[in-house]
């Protein structure tokens, strides 16, 4: 089963295209990373899916329905990010007992275990939080909530080290004991690659890959050396990247699809070839040029 469905969606601000004919389908009890760099167009796509926004063309659908204003996707979805709002006049303590009448799956022995593991004061209040805490308190909620579609925009946010990694221990451990959809988005993909199944890259608002994390991990190829063999070796390539790594030295990134025969004829130009990480192929893939930032300083 799909939960999210999207044919061509766009989302529109004026003249402006914050999301631009996107097809995908998120399926049911699965991990997917929404992965782009900052003004990407995430939130906005999280918000449309969570039924915050309308869409301006395509279609969507969210548990076959459409989610703009729609009680069947609220009571189902829960959206966490670092701009949620409790009430001002409820401490800590009394919001968690008082989330059991919202979300029907609640589960507020888990809540309280986090809320006591994280260090929180029961009279604390939510406005009262340092920024890294508010979104631990909002990941506590966004886990306990076990909404079939959750969905985690940033979620990290201001949190220190320890606590990143604590989270995402406890959002792998809460999905093992009991699955549900969940997108989470980030920019930082090495942080979470290790718990998600499936990646959504994006880019100035187009989806640029659908495709699992370990497909992810397989998809391009580093060559280095020589700048005049690998301008040979690649001329009727279309790299990813070309960056020059010292005095007539290259590095190109391709599309990990060659023959053994052409991998052999690198190596007969003298040319390295090696893996590239999945955090190097998503900025390679959304760098705005092939050069990257190195295209700033060229010549010409």
């Amino acid at each position: 089963m799909n939960v999210v469905v999207c044919h061509e969606l766009t989302k529109q601000y004026g003249r402006s295209k914050a999301i631009q004919n996107m097809t995908f389908r998120i399926a049911e009890n699965k991990i997917t990373g929404l992965i782009g760099r900052n003004g990407a167009g995430k939130t906005t796509l999280l918000k449309i899916i969570a039924g915050y926004l309308h869409h301006s063309a395509g279609d969507i659908q969210v548990f076959s329905e459409n989610p703009f204003n729609n009680l069947k996707v609220s009571a189902n979805t829960i959206f966490i990010d670092n701009e949620m709002s409790f009430s001002q006049g409820l401490t800590l303590k009394e919001l968690l007992e008082t989330a059991g009448s919202f979300y029907p799956n609640w589960n507020h022995d888990l809540a309280l275990k986090l809320f006591d593991y994280f260090s929180f004061n029961s009279n604390q209040y939510h406005g009262n939080l340092s920024k890294g805490m508010k979104s631990t308190f909002n990941m506590i909620v966004g886990l306990a909530a076990r909404c079939p579609l959750t969905i985690m925009d940033e979620p990290t946010s201001g949190m220190d080290s320890a606590t990143r990694k604590d989270f995402y221990r406890a959002l792998l451990k809460e999905y093992i004991a009991y699955p549900r959809t969940i997108i989470l988005s980030s920019h930082l993909l090495d942080e979470v690659e290790d718990l998600l199944e499936e990646v959504l890259l994006i880019k100035s608002g187009e989806k640029c890959l659908h495709l699992s994390i370990d497909q992810l991990k397989e998809y391009a190829i580093g060559v280095r050396g020589k700048t005049v063999n690998v301008e040979k070796w690649t001329e009727k390539m279309e790299p990813i990247s070309v960056q020059e790594i010292g005095a007539n030295m290259s590095y190109a990134v391709i599309r990990n699809d060659r023959s053994i025969k052409e991998l052999e004829d690198a190596r007969q130009l003298g040319l390295e070839v090696t893996p590239v990480s999945a955090e190097d192929i998503f900025s390679y893939l959304t760098s705005k040029t092939k050069g990257g930032i190195d295209h700033v300083f060229s010549r010409g």
